[in-house]
């Protein structure tokens, strides 16, 4: 079928915490003249404000960049820091790092899954309208929810931008016995994890696949959360410390967010480089449940991300068990931390994928300077790439069915605008 006429699809009003953008897609007969991301926010420069304020304030000044994952931002800051500080947390300290980690997954995961996932898959606008048929499917979303959350308040001290992390460890650390009651409730949301395997696994799936160039961070014999080196899917492996060497960010002229470009090509982080490049160090339950579901060590359609995500919920819940039956508290909350003059690097995975932080010290302690790259500046450029095929083999669709499947194919991605449902109001212009 041949296509004479011009069509444009603008999207207004991503809608997300971080701020705003929007998409516009340009057809010109039978080719996708144009794809655009457009991020409109203006900058809320966080990095230059961080310039001067003492060096152990990052990680709660980072925090405030997302209500979402929140943690991963305090665990970057504080792995950079401490590298510039010479100081590595380990043992039950460096644990209970994991197990607040491991609430944010779990909550982060949750979210996405159920509220802004799953009603693109069911046929619903969103979650509000889903809940009429589907009661069980909710309150399901729910509980894991809230067990996340209950992980992040009982470690961090509350959910949403936790107060209790800081350089060296946390300002207090729980006694055995107060997260006995975590453990209870975790139990019960790894049976609803593994149910919400099963049940997103039977959803259907567009044929589609991305070649992009993969990044995660690797730790031989545990899946990534909060360490280890950075990899590639063409064998690349790098340290924190040389992610600058590798990742280069670019300003485009229709994003005030910058492009980041792994040895100068687009490439992709998040679940599904995590699990291509780290399925075999999967938790024991997740092994199967993934098997289960059908998925293969690597996973290269994002439309199955979804699964990838529901999986990963099931590692964190098994991690996070798994942390608080070895449990001993830490003689001291925090290791002490002198201020250094050097540059430290720290490097770990946010639910959406890696996430990297930078801060030059000062001989007085203060920051110097200081370079946060986030996932989705580095999947920008993916999710241009795949959205341009996507809809170029999909050029006989209606506007309405194509405007459809462009915003689930956005949101498979969960580009860091995780409070809305609903967040893409497109319009289609036919010339």
């Amino acid at each position: 079928m041949t296509h004479q006429r011009d069509r444009t699809l603008a999207v207004t009003g991503l809608a997300r915490v971080e701020g705003a953008g929007s998409m516009y897609v340009r057809l010109s007969g039978d080719e996708v003249a144009d794809v655009r991301l457009e991020i409109y926010e203006p900058p809320r420069f966080f990095e230059a404000f961080l310039r001067g304020r003492g060096y152990t304030e990052p990680p709660d000044i980072t925090a405030r960049i997302c209500g979402i994952c929140p943690v991963a931002y305090q665990m970057s800051a504080c792995l950079a820091i401490e590298a510039a500080c010479g100081v590595r947390v380990d043992g039950a300290l460096a644990d209970l790092r994991r197990l607040l980690y491991c609430g944010e997954w779990i909550s982060s995961h949750a979210l996405h899954i159920y509220m802004l996932h799953a009603p693109d898959f069911l046929g619903y606008p969103g979650i509000v309208e889903m809940a009429g048929d589907h009661r069980d499917v909710v309150e399901r979303a729910l509980a894991l929810r809230k067990a996340g959350n209950a992980v992040m308040t009982a470690i961090g001290g509350r959910a949403v931008h936790p107060v209790n992390v800081r350089v060296g460890g946390f300002y207090r650390v729980p006694a055995r016995g107060e997260l006995a009651p975590l453990a209870e409730q975790l139990r019960g949301a790894l049976d609803l994890a593994v149910e919400t395997v099963r049940w997103v696994s039977g959803f259907e799936f567009p044929e589609f696949s991305c070649e992009h160039e993969l990044l995660s961070l690797q730790q031989p014999g545990r899946y990534p959360i909060d360490q280890g080196t950075l990899v590639t899917s063409s064998g690349l492996a790098f340290g924190a410390a040389d992610f600058d060497e590798h990742v280069v960010e670019e300003q485009v002229p229709h994003s005030t967010a910058l492009h980041a470009r792994l040895a100068g090509q687009r490439h992709l982080t998040g679940p599904m480089a995590r699990f291509a490049l780290n399925s075999a160090w999967l938790t024991p339950l997740a092994a199967r449940a993934a098997s289960a579901a059908g998925l293969d060590a690597t996973c290269r359609n994002p439309f199955r991300s979804i699964v990838i995500r529901a999986v990963e919920m099931v590692v964190a819940i098994e991690e996070a068990l798994a942390l608080i039956g070895s449990y001993q508290p830490p003689p001291a909350p925090a290791i002490p931390v002198p201020a250094v003059a050097a540059t430290g690097h720290g490097v770990t995975e946010a639910p959406r994928g890696v996430l990297y932080h930078r801060y030059q010290i000062g001989a007085d302690g203060s920051i110097a300077s200081a370079r946060i790259v986030p996932p989705t500046s580095q999947n920008q450029g993916a999710i241009e790439d795949d959205l341009r095929r996507f809809v170029a083999a999909r050029l006989d669709l209606g506007d309405e069915q194509l405007t459809r499947q462009c915003e689930q194919a956005i949101r498979n991605y969960d580009p860091c605008i995780s409070c809305a449902a609903h967040f893409l109001t497109m319009r289609v212009d036919r010339a």
